[in-house]
């Protein structure tokens, strides 16, 4: 079962057998412990898979090799490496606990060295729960928390039962949000549910997915009109890169739904690994809007962003908040993110120099926009409160031209608000204006820390 929003979920959605509420009723459900108290070790089912992942492991690579020997050998060799590896994993599950302490959670692990990790929930990034296929069909689920601090500070368990990492999930969010721990779930609103069609579509319809594909039947056509097999040389990375470029994003992106909470924004995704992430409120530090050209004409773009604690691969892993979504939703979804903007509204004004002319600047008391790129529009769009440097960028032949680049930084991702083509005394004023607009909303604003216990300023 995958992840379901909650209009869809219940016996009364849409395709919900006749008489499924009371056989449901009646089917009994194994309680699953209390994971908000004490101390609790990862599902049971943790060791048998381990140990079963190494057996699988050795017999596709060594096993292969020993089949010289007789399968005999190669049976009781597996056989012998799986009991080892299950003997590791279980011991290694027994040293492995979790636990709230406070609005602590306390992670100690390791079988040799021992490892304890105690960390303060305030500085909590974002939760997210992933169900890979097979762990789907075993009702388990990995439960990763992101917090502040770098490459090393990602926390993953695996594997809990299903029940209880939502949760537990729902527990650390309202210890970061300063509520007890036992608070029920707050409750969500739908905001948008991606048709299959349109993803498929959206996928479909960009530049270098068409290119690739139609260099693919040309390949294939001149392949088999010719006899010729060196075409395969070219034929095999374009058939890895439309499966990295379409077939990927197809298959991590169906069935996705987003809604808002007052616990942040919640995602849920993927067919093979199914996966529930929710960032709390604040932690989305800038937003990128792209509408690549093809889109256009259909009216979509997507929505990408700098979330606070993803770095490196995690980040890029999981910025793209919207993969499809109408432009009129996206800017929505900004508003939402940064209560009392209006992103749409600010005026953009054209670069006046140079070749950048379809670079744009916007400056409000809330937000700066930036807009960039010919063929692909991407909009930047980044808080006032969430900028860290602010900076003039002139080279010596920009000098002399009389323009500089305005550059605006935040944490790690995908965002890059930069306006190219400025007059450079208008530069110069934009950046001194950025700077005191930035120290003005820092003082005026709260950070994201137990944001649900915090007085209204």
């Amino acid at each position: 079962m995958r992840f379901l929003p909650p209009a869809a979920a219940g016996p009364h959605a849409p395709g919900w057998p006749p008489g499924a509420t009371a056989a449901r009723a009646a089917r009994p459900v194994r309680p699953e412990p209390d994971v908000t108290t004490g101390l609790h070790r990862p599902h049971w089912l943790t060791v048998p898979l381990q140990a079963a992942v190494v057996a699988l492991v050795f017999l596709a690579m060594p096993g292969v090799v020993l089949l010289n020997f007789g399968g005999l050998w190669v049976l009781f060799l597996t056989l012998s490496v799986g009991f080892a590896a299950g003997a590791y994993a279980l011991l290694s599950w027994w040293n492995t606990t979790f636990g709230l302490h406070g609005d602590h959670l306390v992670v100690h692990t390791g079988l040799v060295r021992r490892q304890s990790r105690e960390i303060p929930l305030s500085r909590l990034q974002a939760v997210d729960v992933v169900r890979p296929l097979l762990i789907q069909v075993l009702g388990l689920a990995e439960l990763r928390v992101e917090l502040a601090g770098g490459d090393q500070s990602e926390i993953r368990l695996r594997y809990l039962g299903r029940r209880s990492a939502d949760r537990l999930r729902a527990s650390l969010l309202a210890h970061a949000a300063g509520l007890s721990g036992r608070t029920p779930e707050a409750p969500e609103w739908p905001f948008y549910r991606l048709r299959f069609g349109l993803l498929l579509g959206a996928l479909a319809f960009r530049i270098p997915v068409l290119a690739a594909f139609v260099l693919f039947l040309l390949l294939t056509v001149a392949g088999f009109a010719f006899v010729e097999a060196g075409v395969l040389g070219g034929m095999v990375p374009l058939l890895l890169g439309l499966m990295r470029g379409f077939l990927g994003p197809l298959l991590r992106y169906t069935d996705f739904y987003a809604s808002l909470s007052p616990d942040g924004l919640r995602l849920r995704y993927g067919v093979f690994q199914a996966r529930m992430q929710t960032v709390p409120p604040g932690r989305v530090q800038a937003v990128r809007i792209v509408e690549p050209l093809l889109w256009r004409s259909l009216g979509v773009v997507r929505v990408e962003a700098n979330v606070a604690g993803y770095v490196g691969e995690r980040q890029m892993d999981s910025s793209t908040l919207l993969p499809v979504v109408p432009r009129r939703l996206a800017f929505a979804l900004v508003d939402e993110l940064f209560p009392g903007t209006d992103a749409a509204r600010v005026a953009l004004h054209p670069a006046r120099r140079g070749l950048s002319r379809n670079d744009a600047l916007g400056v409000d008391d809330s937000v700066v926009v930036t807009r960039s790129g010919l063929f692909c529009s991407v909009i930047d769009i980044v808080p006032h409160a969430r900028t860290q440097t602010v900076r003039l960028a002139a080279g010596p032949i920009a000098r002399r031209r009389g323009v500089a680049a305005v550059e605006v930084d935040t944490p790690p991702g995908p965002v890059r608000a930069r306006a190219a083509g400025r007059d450079l005394a208008e530069a110069r004023r934009v950046v001194d204006g950025l700077v005191e607009r930035g120290h003005q909303s820092r003082s005026s604003t709260a950070g994201p820390e137990r944001w649900a216990t915090r007085s209204a300023p």
